[in-house]
């Protein structure tokens, strides 16, 4: 039976798919790389998986690699040794930075971050409100 208002919708029951535990490898932030112990990797959960996850995020160029979906990375690296003026450089750090880390469904905001160039290195702080609380980042 057709409605007589067409364009007025019932209400779709919203249908609440809970996330799995977010896993990562423990990563060493400073040497950059995987902690292992005994041989094996360790295992991190919650805000610490989704902290491991963003910094892998960050550091991985977008569209480089065909292992990654084109989702995945960030292209802030395409902006390292171009003619923009530095406030527009950093502008567009920051929004390639919030592309990046809101692709995972455990990352809910990007806040307070900070981008720096230095010749052709960048500087990223920022803090990163996960499901599991808020977490900080420097890469």
């Amino acid at each position: 039976m057709s409605s007589i208002f067409p364009i007025v919708q019932p209400e779709a029951e919203e249908t609440a798919s809970a996330l799995p535990l977010a896993r990562e490898i423990k990563w060493d932030f400073t040497a950059d790389m995987p902690v292992f112990s005994a041989g094996q990797p360790v295992e991190v959960t919650g805000a610490d998986a989704v902290k491991v996850w963003c910094w892998k995020a960050l550091k991985t160029p977008r569209y480089r690699d065909d292992v990654y979906s084109w989702d995945y990375g960030c292209e802030a690296e395409d902006l390292i040794g171009k003619a923009f003026t530095a406030d527009v450089k950093r502008s567009e750090a920051i929004r390639c930075i919030r592309e990046a880390l809101m692709v995972s469904p455990y990352v809910t905001g990007v806040a307070e971050t900070s981008v720096e160039f230095e010749g052709d290195r960048l500087t990223v702080q920022c803090t990163i409100q996960t499901i599991y609380g808020e977490v900080s980042l420097d890469v």
